[in-house]
């Protein structure tokens, strides 16, 4: 508040990784060491409001259309056509290729995995 007047909504403090959210706490109570590094993310406009009543999420003119999650279903489709292909036209798919695919598939269901487990 003593550095940024008027801005305080604009700045974000990080130390080790993580946002600091409260205001009421000093720097001293974070029990900062000599020659820490905490930095601090000036953002040019202040955050937007939080959406508020039932009308803002059905709102489909402001609403984003989330791109990473279209991704996973997209590269299942993909792999389904493609061992479809494989299935259907094995004399134009060599040893080699069946094995990439194979690969393909593992990693591709090993990554799934591990991101979705939780």
């Amino acid at each position: 508040r003593a550095y940024f007047p008027g801005q305080e909504q604009q700045v974000r403090l990080i130390y080790q990784g993580q946002l600091l959210r409260d205001d009421a706490q000093s720097l001293a109570a974070l029990h900062l060491t000599h020659n820490s590094v905490l930095h601090c993310h000036i953002s040019q406009h202040s955050p937007a409001p939080a959406p508020t009543g039932p009308h803002t999420s059905a709102d489909p003119v402001h609403t984003a259309l989330n791109v990473g999650s279209l991704m996973l279903p997209l590269f299942v489709l993909m792999l389904a056509v493609l061992w479809y292909f494989q299935l259907q036209y094995r004399h134009v798919f060599t040893a080699t290729a069946t094995t990439f695919l194979a690969g393909l598939t593992l990693l591709f269901s090993f990554m799934a995995f591990t991101m979705y487990r939780r």
